[in-house]
C-alpha cells in the first residue's frame, strides 16, 4: 500500500483548513450478541486519510504555521493479540503510517485539552454521532475551564466532512485502479450467479454463490447487503430477505457487488429464473436496457448531475406509454409525476468508499456539473406491480440494470461492463448452467 497516497491527503485537507484541529475518529466496534462483535470496518473518513484499519483510532490535525498529524490508537498488548490479532501500537504505526506523532488512545481527552487551547476553530463531524459531541464538548468545557489562566478555547466548529466529501468525490488513479478491481470480481460473481439459477434453488442459495466468489477472488466483504429478489421480490427495491424459492417463469433481481480495500462495487442484473426471458419480461427489459443506454450516453464532463436521469426517464416514460401502462404524452407524464408509480427513484448516485458515497448532487442551488474522476452508478429501473389497469401479463415484472460509470476525458469508461447484460447474452450465459 502507498502509505505516501496518505500523508498527501492529510496535508491537502490540512491546507484547506487554514487554521484550528481537526478530530476524525474511526468507527467503533459494535456488539452482536453477548461477548460477539460484528465483522469490523473503519470509518471511510478516518481510513481516506490515514490507511490505518484497527478500531480504537483517532487522528488529529494541527493546522497553521505548525502543522502536525497525530494518531490515538490501541498500545502493544501481547496477552490481546494472542486472541484477537496483531496490534501496530503506537510508535510502529507512527512509522509505518507517516505520521508526526502518535500516543495511547487512553490520553485522546487530556491532550485534546492541550491541544485545542488557543486554537481559533475545531474542525468535526458535528451532529454524525452523540457520543462523540458529547466528547468534543467536554473538551471544549474544559478549554473553557482555562479562561482565567489566559487561555482562550475555540470560538468556531467547522465540518470536517464538507471538505473531505469534495475530496472523496474525485477518484485518484490509485482509488480507480482498487474499484476497477472490485468491478472485475464483482462481475465474475454476477456470472457465476446465473450459471447457478435454475427453478426450484432460493434466494439465499444464489445469495450463497455471490459471497463465495467475492471471497474466493481477494475481496473482503459484500459492500452492501445483496438484493436477491426473484418473483414479486424484486418490485421491493430494498429487499434483503433473500429466502424465497425461485419459479419457473419468474425473473431474479440480483443487486449486489463486493468491497475491496476499502472501495464499493454496485451491479444489478435482472434475469429469468429458467434461462429464458417471457415476450412480456423481453418488452421490458429491453425498455430498461435501451434507458440505461441513453443515461450512460449523457455521462461525460461538463453535463449536469441530471442529466442522465433525464436521459432516461424519457425512454422509460415512452416505454411505459407503449406497454399501455399509460396514456397521453412523454411531456404530460413528466410533469405529472405519474411515472413513478413504476420508476420511483434516481437513476445513479456517487460511488466509492461508501455505496452511497459522499459529494454534494447541487452546489448553489444547481445541479453539479461533472468532472473526470467521479464513479456514479446508472441504473434505471421498472417495477411492476398488479393493480388497477395494469395488463395482467406485466404483473410482478421488477427490472433494474445497474453498472459503475466513471467520468473520463474522453467521455465515460462503464467498470462493470464484463457483467452479462444484453438478453442475447444473459441467455447464453444461463446456457451454461454449472
Amino acid at each position: 500500500m502507498n502509505y505516501q497516497l496518505y500523508t498527501q491527503r492529510r496535508r491537502r485537507l490540512v491546507d484547506q483548513m487554514q487554521d484550528g484541529v481537526a478530530v476524525i475518529p474511526t468507527a467503533p466496534e459494535r456488539s452482536r450478541n453477548r461477548d460477539s462483535s460484528y465483522p469490523y470496518r473503519f470509518d471511510s473518513y478516518f481510513y481516506y486519510l490515514t490507511g490505518f484499519g484497527e478500531p480504537d483510532a483517532v487522528l488529529v490535525l494541527v493546522a497553521g504555521a505548525a502543522p502536525k498529524s497525530i494518531l490515538f490508537c490501541r498500545e502493544k498488548n501481547p496477552e490481546r493479540e494472542v486472541w484477537d490479532g496483531f496490534r501496530y501500537g503506537p510508535e510502529a504505526a507512527r512509522e509505518t503510517f507517516g505520521f508526526d506523532e502518535a500516543y495511547p488512545i487512553g490520553q485522546l481527552d487530556e491532550m485534546m485539552t492541550k491541544l485545542l487551547a488557543d486554537q481559533p476553530s475545531l474542525h468535526f463531524h458535528l451532529g454524525a454521532d452523540s457520543v462523540w459531541d458529547a466528547r468534543a464538548v467536554g473538551w471544549l468545557n474544559a478549554v473553557r475551564a482555562e479562561v482565567r489562566n489566559g487561555i482562550a478555547a475555540p470560538s468556531a466548529i467547522r465540518d470536517v466532512r464538507v471538505p473531505l466529501d469534495e475530496m472523496r468525490l474525485i477518484k485518484c488513479p490509485e482509488e480507480i485502479a482498487t474499484m476497477r478491481r472490485a468491478a472485475e470480481i464483482s462481475t465474475a460473481a454476477h456470472r457465476r450467479a446465473m450459471q447457478q439459477v435454475r427453478p426450484g434453488r432460493h434466494e439465499y442459495e444464489i445469495e450463497a454463490e455471490l459471497l463465495h466468489d467475492f471471497r474466493r477472488q481477494g475481496a473482503q466483504a459484500p459492500a452492501y447487503s445483496s438484493i436477491v429478489a426473484g418473483g414479486a421480490n424484486a418490485c421491493v427495491l430494498h429487499y434483503v430477505d433473500n429466502s424465497a424459492g425461485l419459479r419457473d417463469g419468474d425473473l431474479l433481481l440480483i443487486d449486489a457487488g463486493c468491497e475491496l480495500d476499502g472501495y464499493a462495487a454496485d451491479i444489478t442484473r435482472t434475469f429469468p429464473v429458467n434461462g429464458c426471458y417471457s415476450a412480456a419480461q423481453k418488452d421490458v427489459y429491453e425498455m430498461v436496457l435501451a434507458a440505461q443506454a441513453a443515461a450512460i450516453g449523457a455521462v461525460k464532463i461538463g453535463a449536469s448531475w441530471d442529466d442522465p436521469h433525464q436521459a432516461a426517464l424519457k425512454v422509460l416514460v415512452q416505454g411505459m406509454i407503449d406497454l399501455g401502462l399509460f396514456t397521453g404524452s412523454v411531456d404530460g407524464l413528466l410533469e405529472s409525476g405519474d411515472y413513478k408509480r413504476f420508476y420511483m427513484h434516481k437513476t445513479g448516485h456517487w460511488l466509492g468508499m461508501d455505496v452511497h458515497d459522499v459529494g454534494d448532487y447541487k452546489k448553489s442551488g444547481e445541479w453539479r456539473k461533472l468532472e473526470a474522476g467521479m464513479v456514479l452508478t446508472v441504473e434505471p429501473g421498472c417495477y411492476i406491480r398488479p393493480g388497477e389497469g395494469v395488463p395482467e401479463h406485466l404483473w410482478n415484472i421488477g427490472i433494474r440494470i445497474e453498472d459503475d460509470v466513471l467520468v473520463t476525458a474522453q467521455g465515460c469508461e462503464v467498470l462493470t461492463t464484463a457483467a452479462p447484460k444484453t438478453v442475447a447474452e444473459i441467455e447464453a450465459v444461463m446456457a451454461e448452467a454449472i
